[in-house]
This record gives structure tokens, C-alpha cells and sequence, in this order.
């Protein structure tokens, strides 16, 4: 496939609705309902994340739990219950997302690990169902157009396909990206991409547990399930440099590496905890990208863009301002934002909002873009040297996983 199929879907469709605007409702039919009636929903992931977003449905959009899914016994239970499903409507096991999808609902909200997206995508897709879906959205390349096909599926079925990426949902971030590219800060020629935290987890609990269901409880360290840190959670900040930068990029090179973690509570996985990337964006700009998860003393989610009359210097859930030397286009956006949970309101909202109204929301095409920014970031560092797009594109590396996915 080639880098304009990868932008093949007309961003015009894709985002008719801004990303932190409402939709105005309209006296349609949705799914055999009338418009403004509840929104029936079901939850694939039963972990933290799903746990966590859950509550935003009823609360903020009075949208109805009527189902969840997850391979993990124990932890489907409690979220039933928390949800107030019936326990008929609770599926568990490895075909749990598919029992869920084919199931009487209106749409399917996906928050599980990564390696797991572009499957339970395509089958909500194939039923007839909305799909709201955790970032990122895929672990290699084959995948990642897996997972475009079914946003373009999607869009010929007039179903809503929504990525919840925070920071292009926040107003002051908005702003932001229209002052750049306005040109306060003149001709943008290089960016600085940072991505500095802790490690995610400790060592949990994990006697009694068969390595497999190990493995999976300790899903963030592990390559295969995760991606590894550059597309599971730096995926922040790189898509925040795509939209800035209005392109992804033409070629990477790279280096990282992971550290001895032996005898310490966070020796697990086989995840990297470091990166350093070098990316070559088009009009001759230049990004160098660093990330770690070494320790919490210093966190810092960063984008700043230099031109020749200033810096746009942003910060997820920080400071975002922009320094000009241009006369009146020095601006203080905001000295803490509420990027984390107020940017997945917003898309929660909008996503509902999108079913009630009839008028579909989708933004595959830009999600598949940054999710392979990530990637080829990755494939440079793995292999230390320069790799271009569209090799990394070519790519039929397809990460698999054997695990029985039933505790």
C-alpha cells in the first residue's frame, strides 16, 4: 500500500465534526431508536483503562452499559457489577469480543491492550456497529492497515470509528495548531518530541498465575502485546507532532535500548525503556524525538516547534504558550490543561452525539498515521540506521500471539 492510500480516506468525512465541537441533534432514526433515546453500549476490556472511561458514558452522555467481554474472569465480574449488566450479557473467554459484537447494541468501546485492536475493530465493524477504540491501534504494520480497512468500512456503513486521542480533542491544543500553522511562529525548522515518565507498573502479585496469564497481566512491558513504549504510549506526543507538523514523517533513524532492571519490582517484560529518534518530516523539517521510562523524578509529554520568530512550546495536561517575536502574537494558551480526562470526555461526547445524530465521526486515517510514525521510529532504533516510510510500509512483519486467552 502505498503513502497516499494510507491518506486515501477523505479527512473532509473524517472529521466533520471538530474535534472538541457538539453535535446538533437531529429527529432521526439510530439503530431502530429515536435520536436522543439512550445509546446502548458494551465494553471489550475489563482492565484498568475500561474500568476507568466506563463511567463517562452514563454520566456525560446517558449512554446504557448493556454489555462487556474480556478474557479474564476475574476481573469481568466486578465490571459487570459496577455496570449494572445482566449476567447474561457478559462474555468471557477468547471469542468474547466477537459474543459481544454480534450481540443487540448500538456500539462497541475497545479498551484493551493494543494487539488486540485491530481484530475486535473489524468484528464490531462487521456487525453493524459504532466503534470507539483506546489508542493506539496496532503493534506492526499488516495490522495497522487491518485496522485503516475497517475505518473505511465503517465509513461506507455510515458507522462512527473513533480513536480517543486527547490532546486534538482540547481546545487550547486547537488554538494552538491554528497560530502555527497561521504563522506566528514563522516557517517551522525543527521540533523537539519528548515523552519522559516512570515505569507504568511495579511487579504485580503474580504467584499462582501460568506464565501466559502473566504475561498478559503485565501487558505494557511486553512488546508483542504492547508495541513497546514508542507506539503503546509515546503515541501521545508523536501524533501531537504529526497534526502540528501536518504530515508524517518521510524517514527515521534511531537508537535505545532497555535497562537491567534485574532484582529491582519492575523486572518484567521485554519492552524497551528508552528511545532516541531522529525524524525527517517534509518542507525540510527536522524532529528529534527522545522518550524513557526511567524514572519518576522528571515526567515531561512535550511538543515544541522553532521557527524563525519564535517557539510554540506544549505540554500534555502542562503548559502550552507560544513566544513570538512577531508584534501581538505571543500567546499564554494555558498554564495546566485537563488534556487526560477532559480530552476523553470531549470524545466521548462527541462519539455519542455522532450516533444520536446521525452524522458519523472517523478519524482512522490520522490514527493509522501516527500509529506508523510510531513504528518506524521503532524499526529504526531495533535496527539502528535510516529507514524510510515507505519501506517501513512494505513491511509483512506480523507480530503474532499464542496465548489461550481464557482465566
Amino acid at each position: 500500500m502505498s503513502n497516499q492510500e494510507t491518506q486515501s480516506i477523505d479527512r473532509r468525512n473524517l472529521l466533520r465534526t471538530a474535534a472538541g465541537g457538539m453535535l446538533i441533534l437531529k429527529p432521526e432514526t439510530v439503530f431502530g431508536t429515536q435520536a436522543n433515546s439512550t445509546v446502548e453500549v458494551g465494553l471489550v476490556g475489563c482492565g484498568g483503562r475500561g474500568n476507568w472511561i466506563a463511567p463517562f458514558f452514563p454520566e456525560f452522555t446517558g449512554a446504557r452499559w448493556v454489555a462487556v467481554a474480556d478474557v479474564v474472569r476475574a476481573r469481568l465480574e466486578p465490571t459487570r457489577e459496577k455496570l449494572q449488566v445482566s449476567p447474561s450479557r457478559a462474555y468471557h473467554g477468547p471469542d468474547a469480543y466477537k459474543e459481544l459484537a454480534n450481540s443487540k447494541l448500538d456500539a462497541v468501546v475497545i479498551e484493551t491492550p493494543t494487539y488486540f485492536h485491530p481484530m475486535q475493530a473489524a468484528a464490531a465493524v462487521d456487525a453493524g456497529k459504532h466503534v470507539f477504540c483506546a489508542k493506539p491501534i496496532a503493534v506492526d504494520v499488516p495490522t495497522s492497515k487491518e485496522f485503516l480497512a475497517s475505518g473505511k468500512k465503517a465509513q461506507s456503513k455510515n458507522l462512527s470509528f473513533w480513536v480517543d486521542f486527547q490532546s486534538r480533542a482540547r481546545p487550547v491544543f486547537q488554538e494552538a495548531v491554528e497560530r502555527i500553522r497561521r504563522g506566528d511562529i514563522g516557517k517551522i525548522a525543527m521540533a523537539q518530541v519528548l515523552y519522559y515518565a516512570g515505569r507504568p507498573w511495579k511487579n504485580r502479585e503474580t504467584a499462582g498465575m501460568d506464565p501466559e496469564q502473566k504475561r498478559m497481566a503485565l501487558w505494557f512491558g511486553d512488546r508483542v502485546i504492547s508495541g513497546d513504549i514508542i507506539v503503546e504510549q509515546n503515541i501521545h506526543v508523536i501524533d501531537m507532532a504529526n497534526w502540528y507538523l501536518g504530515a508524517h514523517p518521510l524517514k527515521a533513524n534511531g537508537t535505545g535500548g532497555r535497562t537491567d532492571w534485574t532484582g529491582t519490582p519492575y523486572d518484567y517484560g521485554d519492552a524497551w525503556d528508552h528511545f532516541t529518534i531522529d525524524f525527517w518530516y517534509p518542507n525540510n523539517i527536522h524532529a528529534s524525538f527522545s522518550s524513557n521510562q526511567l524514572t519518576r523524578l522528571f515526567s515531561d509529554l512535550c511538543v515544541r516547534c522553532f521557527g524563525a520568530f519564535g517557539c510554540a512550546d506544549t505540554h500534555y495536561g502542562g503548559l502550552v504558550r507560544i513566544a513570538s517575536e512577531r508584534e501581538g502574537k505571543t500567546w499564554q494558551g494555558a498554564e495546566k490543561d485537563d488534556t487526560f480526562k477532559g480530552g476523553c470526555i470531549t470524545n466521548v461526547k462527541n462519539f455519542i452525539d455522532s450516533i444520536r445524530a446521525g452524522k458519523p465521526i472517523n478519524n482512522a486515517a490520522e490514527a493509522v498515521d501516527s500509529n506508523l510514525t510510531g513504528i518506524l521510529g521503532r524499526m529504526a532504533a531495533y535496527q539502528e540506521r535510516t529507514v524510510s516510510w515507505d519501506e517501513m510500509l512494505a513491511s509483512t512483519e506480523r507480530w503474532e500471539l499464542n496465548l489461550k486467552l481464557n482465566w
